[in-house]
């Protein structure tokens, strides 16, 4: 603490502690609050409430011609990441859940359209596979998602 004179006292002889207050310590620990804070918040954001593709989970999709499909809210949307996994409605599924969701959309809507969302290293016979899934279930309509092209 800083020892010297209070300020306005005529007296040299005695010594008394400043009456102000040095807040640069102060400031310096709500900056890094304010750090900690902006990072953490910013992962929870990554993360997302369910994790998957509703979190931000990215799928490099292939380039390709003009989007021609536009997806209603009845149509299911199928992504494959590049590890092999399937990600239905922004869950990790396994194949007998994603069995299981195209025959329950077949029951619901016979004419739902399934749109494969691969990612571009994804080996092209897990993404036949899942349309051999949908055609099993009995859904005929097959979409493929890309990203436009230049």
């Amino acid at each position: 603490m800083a020892m010297g004179k209070t300020p306005g006292s005529g007296d040299e002889g005695e010594e008394g502690v400043f009456a102000e207050i040095n807040i640069t310590p102060l400031t310096d620990i709500f900056l890094v609050l304010l750090i900690i804070f902006m990072v953490t918040s910013s992962v929870i954001v990554q993360q997302g409430p369910g994790g998957g593709a509703k979190a931000g989970l990215k799928v490099n999709l292939p380039k390709g011609g003009a989007a021609d499909v536009t997806a209603r809210t009845t149509d299911l949307s199928v992504a494959v990441l590049a590890d092999g996994r399937f990600v239905l409605a922004g869950n990790v599924v396994s194949q007998d859940e994603l069995q299981k969701a195209f025959d329950e959309a077949k029951a619901k809507d016979p004419d739902t359209i399934v749109i494969v969302q691969a990612d571009e290293g994804v080996p092209h016979g897990t993404v036949v596979h899942v349309m051999e899934l949908a055609k099993k279930a009995g859904l005929g309509q097959l979409a493929i998602g890309v990203r436009e092209g230049e």
